[in-house]
Parts: structure tokens; sequence; C-alpha cells
């Protein structure tokens, strides 16, 4: 099942040198486990409630793989170049099945 990395970046990123370089060779350290960026630091079209910052989402084949590119050494090594000068959150999210219809969730809670 799908799964993706969604970060939110706050405030907007200060282009620290060692910012760019990150930027540089974060793709590389998720594409062998088959990500891709679907997003890259985008504002976002906020509907509801603040916005929170710049958002990035890379989606990956499975959560394993998702979680075997965070663990990695390649991302642990350049990791610090990006929380030493962004602050943020990142998390780890599992998609739906296909098929995935949300009245039988809200069917199930009824019953």
């Amino acid at each position: 099942m799908t799964a993706y990395a969604i970060a939110v970046l706050r405030p907007e990123p200060v282009l620290h040198p060692e910012v760019v370089e990150y930027i540089e060779r974060v793709q590389g350290t998720f594409e062998p486990y088959g990500g891709r960026f679907l997003s890259h630091n985008e504002p976002g079209e906020w509907l509801e409630g603040e916005p929170l910052g710049g958002i990035v989402l890379v989606e990956f084949p499975d959560l394993e793989r998702a979680r075997t590119w965070y663990a990695s050494a390649a991302y642990q090594e350049i990791l610090p170049l990006r929380t030493a000068h962004i602050p943020g959150e990142l998390v780890l999210l599992d998609g739906v099945p296909a098929g995935y219809d949300a009245r039988r969730t809200a069917a199930a809670l009824r019953g």
C-alpha cells in the first residue's frame, strides 16, 4: 500500500548553504527506496486553519520502505543539514487501500 512522508517546514526555509546541500542530496537518499517527490516546499492553499509552512510530500511504495529510507545512513547523514536551520515536523503516513470507501468506515462506526 502506498505510503507518504509529509513534512511541514516552518517558517519558510532560510537558504543557508547547508540547506542548499540538503536539497541537492535528499532526492538521492529516497530514490533507492522507490520514493519520489509529489510536492516540494509548496505553501499550499489553506482553506481551513492557519498556514503551517511549506509542505513537502514524498510518495513511497509502502510504509516499510519509507521507514527504511528515514533510518538509512544516507538520510541520517544529511538530516542535520536541514534540522539545524529549519524547524518543522515530519510524519510517515500509510495510504488507504485501493477501493477504500469512507462510507464503510462510517457504517462500521455506527454499528
